[in-house]
């Protein structure tokens, strides 16, 4: 009974090696160059499909868009669902690299997009990668690091990936400075999104699978137990618990982040440049860049607050207090936004509680599964929520077009109180080691 006690009294950097901090480093970067990559599209969506899609209404642009946004949140559960059962079989490192090269290659091809449906095909296969590196990230910091510092660790993980947001922003920001027009700016944009290819070499070089991974592929060889199997998810009522509640807590936060809180820069740019004119926009782009960033601070601290949330309180009750202000901050955000300044805050506060959510999911979904499942479940976990959620998007955009953007940023904001609602049946894993 003592044991908890001592795991809450040891500092998370108690007993790590270079090697623990290197390969946090990697899992760092590989996520963080892939939210980047994420926001990037989330600034060039829209002018790419100005310059995609000639001549369409500021309403039936918002549709486009929705559909984009859809198709690559389908790829993304795709890749997240494929790739989670290959980490489980090839490898947390070699499953890394191959998706970082995927999302990283058909980013930058996204900005030779000659038509929308182009861009849509390119912005799908970017999904893959996006999706399949997640888990294996996840699940490698997991099993590689003891108890004591595995929550701090996987919120530290999933924190930076709001560096990777802030850094889109420092993009958009210089390149829309830089480059004269306007309307081909988002095409350097998504250029600059290949650079995170490096990384991979890295990877291949300097990170070795968990001891924890040999051992489960060594039974699966004896015929002990399988790796990657989808059907024991569902086969073990454990385990099968354990994936309903981690799919329903995923859904209501990919909802809450693509189906709502992406359509930041749009609303914004409705605030700032009602009418769409062009002498603007360079301007007003300066400004949603500014009030993103603000935002994605407001993710960084966020989930760094959920992992201490977590350490000191457990899982569920951080859980329970990001969705609560979710439910409160976001609608708030979307009613009374009205100038630049009032952006930047409300768009913080919004981040910090949207990102608290989504550094649960890098904590506690590892916590769910045995070696043999872990990425596999994590990306089944994900990635079914974003198949779920792929219409949000296209929801928004939908009910943007016949209500106005205020109007269906509150709509949606319901969703939370689905979050709320089953966190009562969700184990809780504070001071508890990997099942096995």
């Amino acid at each position: 009974m003592t044991q908890p006690k001592v795991l809450n009294q040891k500092r998370w950097t108690e007993g790590l090696t270079g090697y623990h901090y290197l390969v946090l480093a990697v899992a760092i970067m590989g996520w963080m160059f892939d939210t980047m990559d994420q926001w990037l599209f989330v600034f060039a969506k829209q002018p790419a499909m100005r310059t995609l899609v000639p001549g369409v209404s500021e309403a039936d642009l918002n549709w486009y868009i929705g559909i984009a946004t859809m198709c690559m949140m389908l790829g993304w559960a795709t890749g997240g669902l494929f790739f989670g059962m290959v980490g489980d079989r090839l490898g947390r490192t070699k499953t890394m690299a191959i998706t970082i090269l995927m999302y990283a290659g058909f980013t930058g091809l996204s900005g030779l997009s000659q038509n929308w449906m182009q861009f849509i095909a390119l912005r799908f296969l970017t999904g893959l990668g996006i999706g399949g590196e997640f888990a294996a990230g996840a699940a490698l910091v997991a099993e590689t690091f003891p108890d004591h510092s595995r929550p701090t660790a996987l919120a530290l993980l999933q924190s930076m990936s709001a560096i990777g947001n802030i850094m889109s922003g420092v993009i958009n920001l210089t390149l829309t400075s830089i480059v004269s027009s306007v309307d081909t700016v988002w095409r350097y944009i998504f250029l600059v999104g290949i650079l995170p290819g490096i990384l991979v070499f890295i990877i291949l070089w300097y990170i070795r699978e968990p001891q924890s991974w040999h051992d489960a592929k060594e039974k699966a060889l004896k015929g002990e137990e399988g790796l990657g199997s989808v059907r024991e998810l569902f086969g073990d009522p454990r385990w099968r618990r354990n994936t309903i509640i981690g799919i329903v807590l995923a859904t209501v936060g990919v909802v809450g982040f693509w189906g709502i809180s992406v359509w930041s820069a749009e609303l914004l740019r409705k605030i700032l440049n009602p009418d769409n004119l062009p002498e603007l926009k360079k301007a007003v782009e300066v400004k949603v860049s500014l009030a993103v960033m603000a935002q994605n601070f407001g993710c960084f601290l966020g989930a760094l607050c959920y992992g201490y949330v977590a350490k000191r309180s457990g899982r569920k009750i951080a859980f329970a207090l990001a969705l609560t202000g979710c439910l409160i901050v976001i609608p708030i955000t979307f009613i009374i936004t009205n100038s630049f300044g009032m952006a930047v805050v409300l768009f913080f506060s919004m981040g910090f509680m949207l990102l608290a959510i989504f550094s649960g999911y890098a904590v506690y979904f590892p916590e769910l599964y045995p070696t043999r499942l872990r990425a596999t479940g994590v990306g089944f976990c994900y990635n079914v929520a974003r198949y779920i959620s792929a219409f949000a998007p296209y929801t928004f955009g939908t009910l943007a077009q016949r209500f106005g953007i205020r109007q269906a940023g509150v709509m949606i904001s319901v969703v939370f109180l689905v979050g709320l609602a089953v966190l009562p049946f969700a184990p809780e894993t504070k001071d508890k080691p990997l099942p096995e």
